[in-house]
């Protein structure tokens, strides 16, 4: 998995967050921080709810397979 991010478009909703805390992170200026851009298989399934829930939509998943 790699993740890209369109840091234009966020909003600071937080959601990312909320969801996978270990990959996403938000700035002091309310924009998201992408902590890890390739996550272990372990995270795959919550970074993949970050995305479902990004009100925004600018979180971009690249599956490996």
């Amino acid at each position: 998995m790699k993740i890209t991010i369109n840091y234009d478009g966020c909003i600071g909703a937080g959601e990312c967050v909320m969801a996978a805390p270990e990959v996403f992170d938000l700035s002091d200026e309310a924009v998201v921080v992408l902590k890890d851009d390739s996550p272990a298989a372990a995270l795959h399934e919550k970074v993949r709810a970050a995305a479902r829930a990004c009100p925004a939509a600018i979180i971009v998943i690249e599956d490996d397979e």
